[in-house]
Order: structure tokens, then C-alpha cells, then sequence
């Protein structure tokens, strides 16, 4: 290799990496990607909170809702409360996947905020929110009548999110039902 060209060799390698932070930076970072986007919700069989039935995955089907993984411990989850108590006073189901928390603490905060859950799940160990692929609170999934995963947020559902993202694709899902 000759002398000049080995001049260009730092020149190549400095214009990669800049074509790889270019790209890195373009990226929205609260955009996660779900493999489980259109698959079935996966199975499951836990507690109900603050009581002694399990819930199982077929007890969610039958119409679209929203699964909203939450915890007493979540910041971000205190912030969106007040707006998931607003959707569900609209009609819409939401069912709570009570993500690596204490069922007294849950209680507590249902009893203090208003509960806007049809039902809680108790993920005390985190399995069913490993199986969905949870990063963290607050995440929401939508899921169609047939129990399948139609979108994930991640993050706090607020009055933008709900009426740019989550209700046009809830209202779809509804419509398609009717017909159906």
C-alpha cells in the first residue's frame, strides 16, 4: 500500500463513524420496537389483585382494550392515572398488569387515585411482563377482540398520545368488531 493512500485511511474510518452517529441520532429514542406487534398476547395465569381468582389470557378477549403495565413505584404512572381514569370513564376497557410491586402498595394507590381497571393483574415476579417484553413502567399495549397485540407505547399516555395514537387505532379496532 502506498504512503498517500494510508494518509486516507483515518479520513474513511472518521467518515463511517460519522455516517454511524448520523444515524444514531436520527432515531427516536422512546420508539421500541415490540416483536410481539400482531401476535397473540402470550398466555398467562396470575392473580387478580386483591383477590383470590387467577385472570388468564382468554379473559381479556372478546373486545379491544388497552393493557397498561404500571407500579406504585413508577413516577411516570402517578402522572398518567389521572388521564387513564379519564379513558375509562369514556368506556374504554383497560385491564393493569401491576408490574414487580406490592399488592398492599397497589391497593393503596387504587384506593387514594380511583381505579380505572376492569382488573389488575399481579405480576409480582415480572413473568408476564418479561413475556411481553416490558422495559419498564409505564408501557401500554392495545390488543383487538381477538387477544391480539396491535400496538405498544412506551411511556406516560397523555391527552396527545391518546388522541393521535391510541384512540384512532382503538376506534378501528372497535368499528372492525361491530362489523364482524
Amino acid at each position: 500500500m502506498s504512503p498517500r493512500l494510508k494518509l486516507f485511511i483515518p479520513l474513511i474510518l472518521f467518515t463511517g463513524m460519522a455516517l454511524f452517529l448520523f444515524r444514531g441520532l436520527s432515531l427516536d429514542p422512546r420508539e421500541l420496537p415490540s416483536a410481539l406487534i400482531d401476535r397473540p398476547l402470550p398466555d398467562f395465569n396470575l392473580p387478580v389483585l386483591g383477590q383470590e381468582r387467577l385472570l388468564q389470557r382468554a379473559d381479556l378477549v372478546g373486545e379491544p382494550a388497552l393493557l397498561n403495565v404500571w407500579a406504585t413505584w413508577c413516577v411516570s404512572c402517578r402522572v398518567e392515572h389521572p388521564y387513564l381514569l379519564q379513558i375509562a370513564a369514556s368506556g374504554v376497557p383497560i385491564y393493569g398488569i401491576n408490574y414487580k410491586d406490592e399488592d398492599a402498595a397497589a391497593a393503596r394507590w387504587l384506593a387514594e387515585l380511583g381505579d380505572p381497571y376492569r382488573a389488575n393483574i399481579a405480576d409480582r415476579e415480572g413473568s408476564l411482563g418479561l413475556d411481553l417484553g416490558v422495559y419498564g413502567a409505564p408501557e401500554t399495549y392495545l390488543v383487538d377482540a381477538e387477544g391480539v397485540i396491535r400496538y405498544r407505547h412506551v411511556g406516560v399516555v397523555d391527552e396527545r398520545v391518546w388522541q393521535t395514537i391510541l384512540q384512532p387505532m382503538y376506534q378501528q379496532l372497535s368499528a372492525s368488531g361491530d362489523r364482524g
